[in-house]
């Protein structure tokens, strides 16, 4: 997949940006050092350090364009280019910390459940993440349908449901011996701003690799495909997220995990 864009997904900075602060509320063990795993362009660093002012910190992030913008934006911080699987078989740069967080990424990670016993022993004492539980969602359906029409499914292929578990099933894999577990899920109702603002919101995350085939299409055959497809696709959502007088609302739901090491 081609490279994320930093300036896309910080449109929503302050509505992605809420679940972290939910999740670190949730941290109650008081850190020396944290790794961030999909730190993204380090817009959350600001709300680590105001929580652990002591402690050190590291970002990872498998995007180059999203660890540049971190390292410009935050030039005495630490970004480091690193896979979340690299981190669990601890070959990454940052192998553990006390706390070791992540909002919106595990769902990214083929096989993400797999690996979460591997990512929660590079803790010392917490691993606490959140990640996006609405791949149901009329966006995330719609994305899939549309993309499943020709003329756009010969350049796309299958769309994948990236599905994440729920609390309870978060709860089921993290709850060993010598652990204590806190998992729960919020639904969001973010309430957008401007001309198709759903289409905005889920092109900068969720619709990234359809788009990134299309925009490849495009460049190679030069059929105009990625503006169909938002056209289309655009009209979906609009009839699917209708605008109201006081803005677009966008019911967002989160599931999160608190992993606390007790022995």
């Amino acid at each position: 997949m081609a490279d994320w864009s930093p300036t896309a997904y910080l449109r929503y900075t302050d509505e992605r940006s809420r679940p972290f602060g939910e999740l670190v509320a949730r941290v109650l063990r008081e850190p020396a050092s944290v790794v961030d795993l999909g730190c993204g362009p380090g817009h959350l660093t600001p709300v680590l350090r105001e929580r652990w002012p002591h402690a050190s910190f590291v970002g990872l992030d498998a995007s180059p364009a999203m660890i540049e913008r971190a390292r410009a934006a935050d030039p005495s911080g630490r970004y480091e280019l690193a896979d979340v699987r690299d981190h669990a078989a601890g070959r990454g740069p940052a192998p553990e910390a006390d706390l070791v967080i992540s909002n919106a990424t595990l769902q990214w990670v083929p096989g993400h459940l797999d690996l979460l016993p591997a990512l929660a022993a590079t803790a010392r004492q917490t691993f606490a993440f959140s990640v996006p539980g609405n791949h149901d969602a009329p966006s995330h359906r719609l994305l899939r349908e549309v993309a499943g029409r020709e003329p756009y499914a010969d350049a796309v292929g299958t769309v994948e449901r990236r599905a994440v578990a729920d609390p309870a099933e978060y709860l089921e894999i993290l709850a060993a011996p010598g652990w204590s577990v806190d998992t729960w899920e919020t639904t969001y109702t973010h309430v957008l701003d401007g001309e198709d603002p759903v289409l905005r919101w889920i092109s900068a995350t969720g619709a990234q690799p359809v788009l990134h085939s299309l925009d490849a299409h495009d460049a190679a055959h030069g059929t105009g495909l990625r503006a169909r497809f938002d056209a289309e696709f655009g009209a979906e959502l609009r009839a699917a997220y209708p605008r109201r007088p006081f803005g677009t609302p966008l019911a967002f739901r989160r599931v999160f995990a608190v992993a606390t090491r007790t022995a």
